[in-house]
């Protein structure tokens, strides 16, 4: 045996080589960053010196490639420093201390997201239980920060890998893929901000009208009895309603485009008894097929070789609701096409929308509940305008955009399958981009207070994040609501854009009237709420699809430069002229000016239960009449909520349309604008002009003038100016 020559600690000479070794490999040091490039007026690309266009392109969020317009102005404030960390790709942006952060998708938390550390990788998290509730079931590489004089920028880190983003002084995305390029956004104003976002990832479709109506769900509504049960109960008990929902328990044995021939023996005859209650359905398809010889999905994929391979080139084998599955492998345009025209025969039961669930993919068989990140995609399908073919890559590369491939291989089987029908898919899984295909809502939350106060940033963010049809499980999914709760929740409920209640199979019965007559009477108030504010929720939803601004917005959107309103969390806006302010907010930071509350069906303000509802000064806000179901929408009474300013004017819109198809694409819509002015003692109101070609079949108005000493209301035509003496 050699001596060793040095038999004490090492020598400084041999520490001092070891450090350097270590720095060099593990370097934090800042690259310069090779190119940065306008590529529209207020948006730069930013290249670190050694990007990897092959493991990152074509972009999944962006619509189309962009092109360099010019150089970056020497101006342009938020720049991008490009490193590496521990090996790994990193792209940081310093912040100043008096910027607020805020989107980052879907993580629970404060709506101020700074101090925060996610991690990027779509994850089923049942009750966000995991990493406390910082990875959860979509991934948003996109941060809005919103400087102190209300100015505005955002970055967007353009991979879909495997990584974190954590926000203190900086903006630090660290990837475990190849390098990447960055996005940043200038902006006058947050909106200015979203507005970009949405030209850059493109816009959500317009959703047909019933996908505004309310919606329960369960996991599960069966069998076929008692689902009709559900749909007598809230036509007797007038309870608004458009759609109910069908969880896996339709199907046989859990396999997908299936029907349990017992529990729904004739799912057309199941459909057509919601549609003769005015209701719709959706029904879930999760992407796991069941690992089945003779059933013919799994055949037919087996035969097309469509399935995700593992890494020793064989077709995976995971676990989810039927045992053993396959999982299709979105990324081949063989697999997308196979899968859409599996709608075709689903769709012709009668079927309304569809619930793509589970598809992180969500594996049982797994630690961390999905397929391992060295499975194979074989790619080879064109996204979207790029035009290049995906390549062939890891799951780590893929996972998190898997849910978006389905739903968009799900939207396109629809939209085959209805071709005059506007398609509603709801998803679980997505990223950012994904609205563009599917609403989405906040996954597996529970039913107590602290997920009830929760769902406001996290709907907000999740707006902040381009994804403006989002909201909750009502009621909260896990456990037992208590009457309160649910009350509560549901006047919450009635301001979501997206407006489901959802429980468990293992929690008690939880619709309206489960909880006794008082709160079956608190959820009717709020139903009608909701209702009645059709059209001017219809409304913000067609502005969120040439504009992308959020339908449910942060308070501090009413003034971006009132640094008191960047933290505010317990109240929001219901597009830019409500104010929601829930009864159980806490001395709720509210914005400036003259914010009068409404009543909108006799609720008054200091209701127990019902949020106040507060008109903007200077705008006007148009109500329909409480009715039960979308098909019965009709502007034929329209109500008028008028708020002047100042200066003793407002103003307003209403879109209106057939509420589906796609006819408004060929002109076959209407804008109404509507003024009000002041001269002396007569306030004028007046719908000053019309745009498009749709009928507006208004015969009434009712105009409720708020003013200091109460409301005053007058009614006359549509085609004639209103006065009120004051």
């Amino acid at each position: 045996m050699k001596k060793r020559v040095f038999s004490g600690p090492n020598p400084i000479w041999h520490q001092v080589l070891i450090l350097f070794i270590l720095s060099y490999l593990f370097s934090s040091g800042a690259h310069s960053a090779e190119k940065a490039v306008l590529i529209r007026e207020n948006v730069a690309m930013f290249y670190p010196d050694n990007f990897d266009a092959k493991g990152n392109l074509p972009s999944f969020a962006l619509v189309k490639e962009p092109k360099k317009i010019g150089p970056l102005p020497k101006s342009w404030k938020t720049r991008v420093e490009f490193s590496s960390t521990f090996g790994q790709p990193t792209a940081r942006v310093q912040v100043k201390p008096s910027t607020n952060l805020y989107g980052t998708g879907e993580v629970y938390g404060t709506l101020t997201r700074k101090g925060y550390t996610r991690s990027l990788w779509n994850t089923d998290n049942y009750t966000y239980k995991k990493d406390n509730g910082q990875r959860l079931y979509q991934s948003h590489p996109w941060v809005l920060g919103v400087r102190e004089d209300g100015t505005a920028f955002g970055v967007f880190a353009d991979n879909t890998w495997k990584q974190t983003l954590a926000l203190d002084t900086a903006i630090t995305f660290t990837s475990e893929g190849p390098a990447f390029r960055v996005l940043v956004i200038e902006g006058k104003t947050p909106q200015e901000v979203m507005t970009s976002l949405a030209e850059l990832t493109g816009h959500m479709a317009l959703p047909p009208l019933w996908s505004l109506g309310f919606q329960q769900s369960r996991y599960s509504y069966y069998p076929e009895s008692r689902a009709k049960e559900l749909a007598d109960t809230y036509r007797e008990k007038k309870l608004p309603i458009d759609v109910i929902w069908f969880d896996i328990h339709y199907m046989d044995k859990y396999k997908v485009f299936t029907f349990d021939s017992e529990l729904f023996p004739d799912p057309k005859r199941m459909n057509d008894y919601l549609h003769d209650h005015k209701m719709k359905g959706v029904w879930m398809i999760d992407p796991g097929v069941g690992w089945t010889e003779g059933y013919s999905v799994f055949d037919s994929g087996t035969e097309e070789d469509v399935w995700v391979k593992d890494a020793k080139g064989k077709t995976y084998e995971g676990e989810v609701w039927p045992g053993k599955v396959a999982f299709p492998d979105y990324t081949q345009p063989k697999t997308a096409s196979w899968w859409a025209d599996l709608y075709t025969d689903f769709m012709a039961m009668g079927i309304d929308g569809v619930w793509n669930d589970m598809n992180e993919p969500a594996d049982f068989s797994r630690p961390d509940w999905t397929m391992p990140e060295d499975n194979v995609h074989a790619g080879g399908i064109k996204f979207e305008e790029n035009g290049k073919a995906l390549p062939a890559d890891s799951h780590k590369r893929y996972h998190n955009v898997y849910g978006m491939l389905m739903v968009k291989a799900s939207l396109d089987g629809i939209k085959n399958a209805n071709p005059e029908k506007r398609p509603f898919i709801l998803t679980r899984s997505n990223f950012l981009g994904g609205h563009r295909y599917a609403a989405t809502w906040t996954g597996d939350n529970d039913s107590t207070w602290e997920h009830l106060r929760a769902s406001i940033p996290m709907s907000l963010n999740l707006g902040l994040s381009g994804q403006p049809f989002n909201g909750p499980d009502i009621g909260g999914f896990e456990g037992n609501a208590t009457p309160e709760l649910f009350g509560h929740w549901m006047a919450l409920g009635a301001f979501y854009p997206f407006a489901r209640a959802h429980t468990t199979v293992k929690s008690d019965d939880q619709e309206p009237w489960e909880f006794g007559k008082s709160i079956e009477d608190v959820s009717r108030t709020a139903l009608e709420r909701r209702y009645r504010l059709m059209p001017y929720l219809y409304t913000q939803f067609q502005a969120a699809s040439v504009n992308g601004m959020p339908v449910m917005q942060p308070t501090f959107f009413a003034d971006p430069t009132d640094g008191n309103l960047r933290s505010e969390e317990q109240t929001f806006l219901f597009g830019p002229d409500l104010l929601i302010v829930p009864q159980w907010a806490d001395k709720p930071t509210l914005p400036k000016g003259n914010w009068r509350t409404i009543s909108l069906v006799g609720e008054t303000a200091d209701d127990e239960y019902q949020p106040q509802v507060k008109i903007r000064d200077g705008a006007i806000v148009p109500a329909g009449e409480v009715i039960q179901s979308t098909e019965d929408y009709s502007l034929e009474k329209l109500t008028l909520f008028v708020s002047l300013d100042e200066k003793g004017k407002a103003s307003g819109k209403l879109y209106h349309d057939a509420g589906d198809g796609y006819g408004y694409q060929n002109g076959e819509f209407v804008f109404a604008n509507f003024t009000a002015k002041k001269k002396g003692k007569t306030v004028t109101v007046k719908i000053a002009d019309t745009e498009g070609n749709y009928p507006l079949g208004i015969k009434t108005v009712e105009v409720k003038l708020m003013t200091e000493d109460g409301v005053k209301t007058a009614t006359g035509s549509a085609k004639k100016a209103i006065r009120i003496k004051l």
